[in-house]
């Protein structure tokens, strides 16, 4: 099927905790929902099926709880009601920006995600109902191309959204198409936690995912498109994922993913918008990574002097690291209970230093959640303690196996190379009780190689 996801760099509130009233929020929605629609038209020209904005792209971000407020549509959270806000739009109050979206869908004859503010009153009976006597929800919303509303997700794991509300139980939510079956749907920082995004792609079996996200950027191990590629390689599923374009917030990335081949945007220099067109095939069935020979263990040469052990702050946790030195080599290194072994070998030796990490832990910044991570990466210069900086240019070609025995049976491979772009890695998978992932040159200098298991019980 043909699929589009839109970069989009969002006309922002100039002052977003000012109080306005509904008609200025309704100007400022409508500047973006224009660029939205030429950017349907442009999609549906080029055949796509199904369309993908971004989280916050329509009215932005940083308000308050009550400055947001005028930005907020009312919608129905609920699968009875069959609502068309396009041909029906006397149905409800406050539903312009629902209008629009569907006239969008409707007249281009196209499948439209987008991502907007909600409200739902609630009574006070409801002992998760908020003091005002309402919920403001972070919502996606699917219209299907007759511009049918056929489904709302509302985000389940905020990221400092205090204009939000969490939703009293996770959203699994999924919508039927013509042309690829079952679709998911959820939100940026859901991505990284087992509710709902694990669960529903796994009870569900779902193999298309959209994904609206405003994701900021952080090397080396959660820049967007590399952990949406990782998503995709770890669950087989294709992904449909759209990011917010602001360089100047470290926001870019965004992308079209099956679990073999990727089309990526990425660009923190040019500023503008961007549409991605792609075909890829619907994924059906289960496919299996297929297994290489078994890693050899690291051997415990006595006589060879061992690199020396040090650390390292990288993405705000304590890695445990050692040099990867000399043209070719293996290693070992570990923390608690994880340790992460790694064979490599290099072509030409550069003037580049690299590190084997680990980190077995509960990450506490900017959300807690509990990593197992074994990660190969280039330093940000030729001192130990530049290991963990944020790199995005590399020379050297790297022959490498890396495994480690993970706890959890979620990993995450990230295979990150110069400029920010991607690459797959020839064979990855269990084996032996050892997650491990192998590649034969990266196609450009290597910046990252990783495992990144999230050991969801432990959060």
């Amino acid at each position: 099927y043909v699929a589009a996801v839109y970069e989009h760099e969002s006309i922002l509130s100039p002052n977003p905790t000012a109080l306005v009233d509904r008609q200025s929020a309704l100007e400022l929605m409508g500047r973006n929902l224009d660029i939205y629609e030429q950017q349907v038209v442009a999609a549906a020209r080029q055949g796509a099926q199904i369309i993908v904005f971004p989280e916050d792209g329509i009215h932005g971000f940083n308000f308050t709880r009550s400055s947001i407020y005028p930005y907020l549509d009312f919608v129905v959270h609920s699968h009875s009601v069959k609502w068309n806000p396009c041909r029906e739009p006397y149905l409800f109050n406050d539903t312009e920006v629902l209008q629009r979206l569907s006239c969008m869908a409707l007249k281009n004859k196209i499948f439209l995600v987008a991502n907007l503010g909600t409200k739902q009153p609630c009574e006070h009976t409801d002992p998760h109902c908020p003091s005002d006597g309402r919920y403001q929800f972070n919502t996606n919303v699917a219209f299907n191309d007759d511009g049918m509303l056929v489904a709302t997700y509302r985000k389940h794991n905020l990221y400092f959204e205090y204009a939000f509300d969490t939703p009293p139980e996770p959203d699994y939510t999924l919508f039927d198409t013509p042309f690829a079956g079952k679709f998911g749907m959820f939100t940026c920082f859901d991505i990284l936690f087992f509710e709902p995004a694990v669960n529903l792609v796994r009870q569900y079996n779902v193999k298309q995912v959209v994904y609206p996200t405003a994701w900021m950027n952080q090397l080396p191990l959660l820049s967007a498109v590399e952990f949406q590629q990782a998503f995709a390689t770890a669950f087989n599923v294709n992904i449909l994922a759209a990011n917010i374009h602001h360089p100047i917030l470290g926001m870019t990335g965004s992308g079209i993913y099956t679990p073999v081949k990727s089309f990526i945007y990425h660009n923190m220099e040019g500023y503008g918008g961007k549409l991605i067109v792609a075909e890829i095939p619907v994924i059906t069935t289960d496919y299996k990574t297929n297994l290489e020979r078994t890693p050899d263990r690291v051997s415990e040469k006595g006589s060879e002097q061992l690199p020396p052990t040090f650390y390292a702050e990288m993405m705000y946790d304590n890695f445990t690291f050692v040099p990867v030195w000399g043209e070719k080599g293996e290693l070992q290194v570990c923390a608690n209970t994880l340790c992460c072994y790694l064979t490599y070998q290099r072509a030409v030796l550069t003037d580049e230093l690299y590190a084997l990490g680990v980190f077995d832990g509960l990450h506490t910044v900017h959300g807690t959640y509990y990593v197992q991570a074994c990660a190969l990466v280039k330093c940000g210069g030729l001192s130990f303690s530049t290991c963990g900086q944020e790199v995005t240019d590399a020379t050297a070609l790297i022959d490498f196996q890396l495994w480690g025995n993970m706890s959890t049976s979620y990993i995450f491979p990230l295979l990150l190379t110069s400029g920010i772009t991607l690459d797959y890695a020839d064979h990855m998978g269990w084996k032996n009780n050892h997650y491990f992932i192998s590649k034969n040159t990266t196609s450009s200098g290597l910046l990252t190689a990783a495992l990144y298991g999230r050991w969801y019980e432990k959060d």
